[in-house]
């Protein structure tokens, strides 16, 4: 089981979401992994994670965050991760908007005083957008086929900022980026 735990994620615009779960779906009906479709997660790219996090503070946090643009991402790998639990993943080319916007965030918690563990320290974190966990060697060929048919790269936008509690997944705060929000100073 996974351990309990909160999440700040960024979410697709449509198109690009849709792209992503026609993979999960894939993967799903082939039977090679369904633990994000069990959680029902949605499709994103995760800027920080914690065990624990005081949902009040990180409100504001997001709500300021909000106010960037939309962030051009494109899905130009797949790669997996090594964990134990067989990670497969879409990786988004790694912008300099996108880099930014994890970093600036990292400091902004880190001055909320909440731990930055070293996978999202801005030296050390990596963009990817999980679409397969705990797939067995023996089907890791077949998942990485399923992929390569997405025909990279696939482009959008992330269009909203989340903190999300797991498992299963439960939106606690949702911001669409590039909006005022009310009680916002302009």
């Amino acid at each position: 089981t996974m351990s309990q735990g909160y999440a700040v994620e960024l979410y697709f615009d449509p198109a690009l979401e849709n792209q992503v779960l026609k993979a999960w779906n894939i993967l799903a009906r082939r039977q090679i992994s369904t633990d994000l479709l069990d959680i029902e997660s949605r499709p994103h790219l995760t800027l920080f994670s914690s065990p624990y996090i005081d949902v009040s503070k990180l409100e504001n946090v997001l709500r300021s965050f909000a106010r960037q643009e939309p962030l051009p991402i494109s899905f130009s790998s797949v790669g997996s991760l090594p964990h134990e639990n067989a990670v497969l993943f879409l990786a988004p080319t790694p912008t300099v908007p996108l880099l930014q916007f994890q970093s600036q965030l990292s400091d902004a918690l880190g001055r909320e005083g909440l731990e930055i563990s070293d996978e999202y320290r801005p030296d050390s974190w990596i963009p990817y957008c999980p679409v397969a966990k705990a797939v067995p060697k023996s089907r890791m060929g077949d998942a990485f086929a399923v992929l390569r048919d997405l025909k990279l790269p696939v482009s959008g936008y992330a269009t909203e900022i989340s903190l999300v509690e797991y498992p299963p997944v439960r939106e606690l705060l949702l911001f669409s980026l590039g909006t005022l929000h009310v009680g916002d100073s302009i």
